[in-house]
């Protein structure tokens, strides 16, 4: 706690007060019941985690891999009936990301299934909000549902997150991933929201189709939305980084709705938060990749390269090739290093025949070339056949540099 206070502190001093209007932090945090159809998870205690690096870690950090390695976004969820079942018991999200025996056997779900290379957190973007003093509910059918954070108040309430308080439940499942993989060569991921995407659902009080009332705020008071964007940028730094310390091996962040910026607003509004998160990790984790993807993000790949980020996932709208070019030049011109890419297949290709899912994934992988990570170029639908899911899978688990 005293190492986390501190590397706080010490951001705030050098990001010159962004954070204003913080507050201590309090603690609060829901409690749900476990119902018998999941078992609860072992004593893990006193067990050794083998810290070796798995095929996906090692494809990101440029080694020598037979394959590239996959995963899908969104993989754990509504296309395995495993977890439709499961939804029965658990009817809603919360209760499913939040009670840690369901949220490990979600996240198992695909891994089991596909033997996916990664096998990444069942969760949300926004899990680690009440955190910051900024409660929600995910509805079944409307999704996320939010109070409004769209003035000085409501912003100057916000407090630093304490997730060893408030997010309990993130530990443990990680924790309990790392040793359910354990003797695979499957990596552990964790994830978060970037501040220009959660910032949305705050002042939009839910999810958005264009995304007016942010564009309003930052026309009409730029600075209330800079304050806020600041303040989560500082506690997002610290959940990555406690997603780490719990055994997450790699950290995507997602601002998947900065593809509705024009590049001009993105680079105020969105890459500078992008960076403070990022920064915030590699000042305690150098050593663990970060991944960064946006939905429709064609025209800011350069952008995105010169955050820094080790690896940048596209979406199907761009082509591989181009847009790994792009990359390398992006990364060149900035004089920083070659950054790894992952994608791009397009979701709505799971529902071809099984010939044209193997034809259109290995032309993606021999676009990429080394330094790969194949996925999907956005998150996998809830429709799609699990058989075709498999063989997306497959393709890449059997094929060859």
């Amino acid at each position: 706690m005293k190492l986390l206070v501190t590397s706080l502190l010490t951001l705030i001093g050098l990001t010159n007060g962004f954070t204003n209007g913080f507050t201590a932090p309090h603690t609060s945090a829901r409690t749900f019941a476990l119902h018998s159809t999941v078992a609860p998870l072992p004593s893990y205690e006193g067990q050794k985690i083998d810290n070796q690096d798995p095929l996906l870690i090692r494809a990101i950090k440029g080694l020598e891999v037979e394959r590239p390695p996959v995963w899908m976004m969104r993989q754990a969820g509504r296309h395995i009936k495993e977890y439709r079942d499961l939804v029965k018991k658990y009817p809603t999200f919360r209760e499913r990301s939040e009670i840690p025996e369901v949220a490990v056997e979600v996240s198992l779900q695909p891994w089991r299934n596909y033997q996916t290379d990664g096998c990444i957190l069942f969760s949300d973007i926004l899990t680690p909000l009440p955190g910051l003093g900024l409660d929600f509910d995910i509805s079944e059918n409307v999704g996320p549902v939010l109070k409004k954070v769209d003035t000085w108040d409501a912003v100057n309430a916000m407090h630093l997150i304490d997730p060893f308080a408030t997010c309990p439940f993130v530990d443990t499942a990680l924790r309990a991933l790392r040793h359910e993989t354990a003797g695979t060569d499957t990596a552990v991921l964790g994830f978060v929201g970037c501040p220009y995407t959660l910032a949305t659902y705050l002042v939009e009080g839910g999810t958005s189709k264009e995304y007016l009332e942010i564009k309003k705020m930052m026309n009409k008071d730029p600075e209330l939305l800079h304050t806020m964007l600041k303040n989560l940028a500082l506690s997002i730094g610290e959940y990555a980084n406690y997603q780490i310390s719990a055994g997450a091996q790699l950290i995507q962040i997602f601002d998947s709705w900065a593809g509705h910026l024009s590049p001009f607003d993105y680079d105020i509004f969105a890459a500078p938060y992008q960076k403070m998160v990022l920064d915030k990790i590699k000042e305690v984790n150098p050593d663990v990749p970060t991944v960064i993807y946006i939905k429709h993000s064609g025209a800011l790949l350069e952008r995105m390269a010169k955050t820094g980020v080790d690896v940048v996932s596209m979406d199907w709208t761009v082509d591989m090739e181009e847009g790994r070019a792009r990359l390398d030049a992006a990364r060149a011109s900035a004089g920083m290093s070659r950054c790894g890419v992952q994608g791009n297949l397009d979701p709505g290709l799971l529902y071809a025949d099984h010939s044209t899912i193997e034809e259109r994934t290995i032309d993606i992988i021999k676009k990429a070339g080394r330094g790969h990570v194949m996925n999907l170029g956005h998150g996998i639908e809830a429709t799609t056949p699990e058989e075709n899911a498999k063989k997306f899978v497959d393709t890449v688990r059997n094929y060859r540099y």
